[in-house]
């Protein structure tokens, strides 16, 4: 087994692995390990791809969620592609306020050019403008402070999925 993780500073950080094992064995240690009466995790298999989700009375906002794809190389070796994030519901919240956030900054800034050209008060648009980046920022430690509240439960959710691929 080889292994390549990014880096810590990524939101949702990725891993991939190369097996010696077919996918179907792979996806079959991972249905049996599943269906284990000890199993706390609950999850979803469809086709090549895994969702393990946190217990639901172990469940927070910040809690992650491991999406495992696993792909065919050749009939004896396989790929196996991890993606740690939050709930889609959190991170569809986090990506539309980025958005929002984006589209507000491109619309004040150009107001406060157009008010400068102008020679109108602009100062609204240039402080809406300044102000901005600043909440992105905090959003950065907010997805930061975030990931780190889940860091155990991630660290959880690697331990069960590599128990169960060395099986």
């Amino acid at each position: 087994m080889s292994a390549h993780k990014n880096s810590a500073i990524h939101l949702r950080p990725r891993f991939k692995m190369n097996f010696n094992e077919s996918k179907e064995a792979l996806i079959q240690k991972f249905r049996d390990n599943l269906k284990d009466v000890n199993c706390k995790y609950c999850s979803k298999i469809i086709d090549g791809h895994i969702v393990i989700d946190i217990p639901v009375d172990e469940n927070h906002f910040w809690s992650p969620q491991l999406n495992i794809e696993i792909e065919k190389l050749d009939d004896h070796t396989a790929v196996v592609k991890g993606l740690f994030g939050p709930k889609p519901q959190v991170w569809t919240l986090f990506m539309f306020i980025h958005f929002a956030v984006a589209f507000a900054f491109t619309a004040f800034s150009i107001m406060a050019y157009v008010k400068w050209t102008l020679k109108t008060d602009y100062t609204f648009a240039l402080t809406a403008t300044i102000i901005l980046p600043v909440i992105w920022v905090i959003l950065y430690f907010l997805g930061q402070m975030g990931k780190k509240t889940g860091h155990q439960q991630m660290d959880d959710l690697y331990v069960f999925m590599m128990e169960t691929l060395e099986r």
